[in-house]
């Protein structure tokens, strides 16, 4: 029998995905803005695979494919994946020359590969928008051979300075869940015309569950922020060399 959380989270699903069904053709427009965080980030993180010698990736949640297609761009020599769950987003993807190989239907939260089958798996702004990041986390590090590399949200370091302290001193105290709760109406997510469905999330909730797993976890601010990125930046990378 389906439990209420379970079928919760199917609709929390339902609702993404027509929102990237309805707004697919401006995909692009929308989120991907030359300057912007994540593709600060995919640029880190290429640098990081030549450095290490990384030469198979797969990326989480590849939307139209644009990690895809700047790594076969700049790393030809590098053996490029991705899964996306999208079929609309899928079909920008292949229109701009990836294959089905390529950009495959896929679910972060249930890979189909084999253990260690890429040097890194990598995600782009996507564990803010599922409901359990930590599965997918999980994985991220099932799948891969070397490292993982994400690049996200940090909600703790997002508002101004009163605000996240705030929110902070809550996360401390261990009430953030409930704080969440009330302040979503019960239902744990957000909509946003920008976004669609998004859930409170920072790039720290998964740090302890990494780092467990890595010999060296490397973190970035991908916005602008102080000296501590989880009290001041939004936005934030982590790159996690595996055991």
């Amino acid at each position: 029998m389906t439990t209420s959380k379970s079928a919760s989270m199917h609709k929390d699903v339902a609702i993404q995905r027509a929102y990237y069904a309805d707004t697919a053709e401006n995909y692009d427009a929308r989120h991907l803005a030359e300057s912007g965080e994540h593709v600060f980030a995919l640029h880190f993180m290429m640098s990081a695979m030549e450095h290490f010698g990384f030469r198979s990736i797969l990326d989480i949640g590849s939307g139209t494919g644009r990690a895809l297609t700047t790594l076969r761009e700049k790393m030809p020599h590098v053996s490029a994946t991705g899964v996306e769950p999208s079929q609309e987003l899928r079909k920008i993807g292949y229109a701009k020359g990836l294959s089905d190989t390529q950009l495959i239907d896929g679910d972060g939260m249930n890979l189909t590969f084999a253990n260690g089958s890429f040097d890194v798996v990598c995600e782009f702004g996507v564990l803010h928008h599922v409901p359990e990041p930590n599965k997918v986390v999980a994985e991220m590090l099932r799948v891969a051979r070397k490292a993982i590399f994400i690049s996200d949200s940090n909600n703790f370091g997002q508002g101004s300075k009163v605000s996240r302290f705030a929110k902070q001193a809550v996360h401390a105290a261990g009430l953030w869940p409930l704080a969440n709760l009330v302040k979503t109406r019960g239902k744990q997510y957000s909509i946003s015309e920008g976004d669609g469905l998004y859930y409170s999330y920072s790039v720290f909730n998964n740090y302890k569950q990494i780092a467990a797993r890595c010999e060296s976890v490397h973190v970035l601010n991908t916005t602008n922020g102080g000296v501590n990125p989880y009290r001041s930046a939004s936005h934030v990378a982590l790159l996690g060399i595996l055991r």
